[in-house]
């Protein structure tokens, strides 16, 4: 994750005004960037979304939360347009001011890996993207889904979106995904801190989390997350397999120190993947997931 620390202030939420009443975005084909803006609008604040041009009178008025759109960016307005930064701003979206405006900006780049890159495509472009990514562009529109095409022209073809509207509904469920996974994986990741125990397998170290019953499924799912925001150089992890009693064994960030591959035909090894990078066994007992770890190693 490149490191980063936005040039933005963050209002934290306490800018917003109770009687807010609708959210404006502009008019014709829409983007990635208010659509997912004004998903999560919807979803924190439960309003309609209209789509044409502000007027004067719209953007002086806090009523009025104004995205990507307007040229100005004055959170405690409720004005959120990014096309009026100069060209070397570092790239910026509406996601990225309605989630400064909410706090969540430094996390949602810490952990959506996405976030980056739909901030560069957003104002930089294609070419620009694929060129910083060190790819060729064609790799950009590879990456494009059917979903994303659909989503987007069903959210354009309407002028006024009202929350009875099957378009504001998954929107606001979109939205809302988004908001929980991001104020849930602090709180997930600090419940690991005392969760976690470090064992060093040869020369590399690696996260064990042993099972216990009051370890949530999202806890849990978090450790992947959490093993990169250490200070140490962890090849692999240890835990609780979601489909039985054993225990899943995993490579962080494919580190190629691990191959499970080398542990396949091992009588209590259930899976493993013929790339290496998962295995899943019945053995519970540190001792047996050491063993298996040192069997797994390739330095």
């Amino acid at each position: 994750m490149r490191p980063h620390s936005s040039p933005l202030a963050s209002c934290g939420g306490s800018c917003y005004i109770p009687n807010v009443k609708t959210i404006l975005t502009h008019p014709g084909s829409a983007h990635n960037d208010e659509f997912l803006a004004c998903s999560v609008l919807a979803a924190e604040f439960g309003l309609p979304i209209v789509r044409r041009e502000p007027s004067e009178e719209e953007l002086s008025d806090p009523e009025w939360v104004v995205v990507d759109v307007g040229g100005q960016y004055t959170p405690e307005r409720h004005n959120f347009d990014h096309h009026q930064f100069d060209r070397d701003h570092p790239p910026t979206c509406a996601l990225s001011l309605v989630l400064t405006f909410l706090g969540l900006y430094e996390d949602a780049r810490r952990f959506c890996p996405w976030m980056e890159t739909a901030e560069w495509l957003d104002a930089r472009g294609a070419r620009n993207t694929a060129n910083w990514l060190g790819v060729d562009p064609l790799v950009v529109a590879q990456l494009r889904s059917p979903i994303d095409v659909s989503l987007l022209r069903y959210f354009a073809e309407e002028s006024e979106i009202q929350p009875d509207h099957p378009i504001w509904q998954l929107m606001s469920r979109i939205g809302g995904d988004l908001l929980q996974y991001l104020r849930s994986l602090r709180s997930h990741l600090d419940q690991l801190t005392d969760r976690v125990a470090y064992w060093q397998v040869g020369d590399v170290d690696i996260a064990f989390l042993p099972r216990s019953e009051d370890l949530s499924p999202e806890v849990a799912g978090a450790l992947n997350m959490f093993v990169r925001e250490q200070d140490r150089d962890i090849a692999g992890t240890v835990s609780p397999d979601k489909r039985g009693n054993g225990y899943g064994l995993s490579r962080v960030d494919d580190d190629a120190r691990l191959n499970f591959a080398r542990i396949e035909n091992e009588p209590d090894v259930h899976f493993a993947h013929k790339q290496g990078f998962v295995a899943k066994t019945s053995a519970v007992g540190p001792e047996r997931l050491r063993e298996l770890l040192h069997k797994s190693l390739c330095i």
